[in-house]
């Protein structure tokens, strides 16, 4: 057990073969969630990894220590724990190393109203009672119940989106072995969308390839699916299915900024003049694009519980990040790759054009991907990239954002893995390599 290696900016994360996640941290957590937000109940949830289950009677052991009820969800996706929690006005608590690989897991806490715990709001708490060795006991031990969440979460999906909206589109899905499959056969047995399944068996050993689809190669298996077929649309789903990535009906990826600036759309279309919250490293397309929809862009940091709380004190109805979460006021303010897709169906179904067209309405710049480095020193690294480019216009909104003229780069620390993460957009091709380059000139130096 390590809280300094595994408590990080917005969740708990780690490897379970090293001993740096084990039970007892999950039971002492239980205990200091309790405590923290003086709770009478937490619904708990959990994807597939074999760790997942022993750690989350671990933690429901602390739970019930300390005086509250367990609602065990079993294993759901993590969006249809925030739903319980939004619905039922309890914090929630998600088992789940998402797309990392099977020898990590980790833990997504919320409060009640699926409102975010991050580092800012509870979870540095948390940490400083875990390593204090707290054990909190009640005098009355809490109970558990088990509540099957799936399909009152599906009739959430469809309240937000009716299914009458979408068309009989053809539909690939790669889940990924993981949480996906849990609901996805579910919605779509609601809707006319044809739905071809990949990998929906949840299988925490993710025996066919990473539960990770923000790497390419993770796409090939749905890229071949689609090959031998007409799609309208291909979607791949991380580990615990909170994120969703799209495919166009060339098998051709779209990016989290696309997505995001198409969902923008069609939200400012229902609620004109609303808040739309973007990340720092989505692509300037996107402020551009709600501005033009009559919205009002919000730029904040990279993470879930940023963009959450950002979302709550703004009233924004929508939040978008480039690594594929999508955020929905309607739906508590917490992101769902499911929904996001349902979205993205009915906006195809109204446009009647196929998304490799619907797509150039909003794609207008050249992107580098996120790139990634490793450094002995994150800190010391970025210091140089920023003297590197001084008197260019910067800020420190989460990590180094530098406007060159040409374009714009972003180098932050991952706040998941040691490594220092880049993002560059540029009108071309050529002035995005350029920029690259000249940054991975001063990393060189740093390593």
């Amino acid at each position: 057990m390590n809280p300094d290696a595994v408590f990080k900016a917005y969740d708990i994360r780690g490897r379970t073969d090293t001993g740096e996640l084990d039970a007892k941290l999950f039971e002492l957590i239980g205990g200091a969630l309790v405590e923290l937000l003086a709770t009478d109940s937490v619904a708990i949830g959990r994807d597939c990894r074999e760790t997942s289950s022993p750690f989350a009677t671990a933690l429901a052991a602390g739970v019930t220590a300390a005086g509250a009820d367990v609602i065990d969800l079993g294993e759901v996706p993590t969006d249809a724990v925030y739903y319980y929690s939004g619905a039922h006005e309890v914090p929630g608590a998600v088992i789940t190393a998402s797309h990392n690989p099977p020898n990590y897991n980790g833990l997504k806490l919320c409060g009640p109203g699926a409102a975010p715990i991050g580092a800012d709001t509870g979870l540095a708490d948390i940490k400083e009672m875990v390593q204090s060795g707290a054990r909190f006991r009640a005098g009355l031990v809490g109970k558990t119940r088990t509540v099957d969440v799936v399909d009152a979460y599906v009739d959430h999906l469809f309240s937000i989106v009716p299914p009458e909206t979408i068309d009989p589109l053809n539909v690939a899905v790669d889940g990924g072995n993981g949480m996906a499959g849990v609901a996805v056969e579910k919605v779509f047995g609601r809707v006319d969308a044809n739905l071809t399944g990949l990998y929906l068996e949840p299988d925490g050993r993710f025996p066919n390839h990473p539960a990770d689809p923000l790497v390419e190669e993770n796409l090939a298996d749905l890229k071949r699916l689609m090959g031998d077929g007409v799609y309208d649309l291909g979607v791949a789903f991380d580990g615990d299915a909170d994120r969703a990535f799209f495919l166009d009906d060339r098998a051709e990826p779209l990016s989290g900024s696309t997505v995001t600036s198409l969902i923008a759309r069609r939200m400012l279309e229902k609620h004109p003049g609303g808040r739309v919250v973007h990340n720092l490293i989505t692509s300037k397309s996107v402020p551009e694009i709600v501005v033009e929809n009559g919205g009002e862009p919000i730029r904040t940091r990279v993470g879930h519980s940023f963009i959450k709380q950002v979302m709550a004190e703004s009233g924004a109805i929508f939040g978008g990040e480039h690594s594929g979460h999508y955020y929905f006021k309607a739906n508590f303010r917490a992101d769902s790759g499911m929904l996001a897709m349902l979205v993205l169906l009915s906006v195809l179904s109204e446009e009647g054009r196929p998304l490799s067209e619907v797509r150039l309405d909003v794609e207008r710049y050249a992107a580098s991907g996120e790139l990634n480095y490793e450094v002995s020193d994150p800190r010391d690294a970025i210091a140089l990239v920023e003297d590197a480019f001084d008197g260019f216009d910067s800020d420190h909104l989460d990590g180094l954002t530098v406007e060159t003229g040409a374009g714009w780069f972003n180098l932050r620390p991952s706040n998941t893995e040691p490594l220092l993460r880049l993002n560059v957009e540029a009108k071309t091709e050529t002035e995005v390599q350029v920029i690259v380059s000249d940054v991975e000139r001063v990393l060189g130096g740093a390593r």
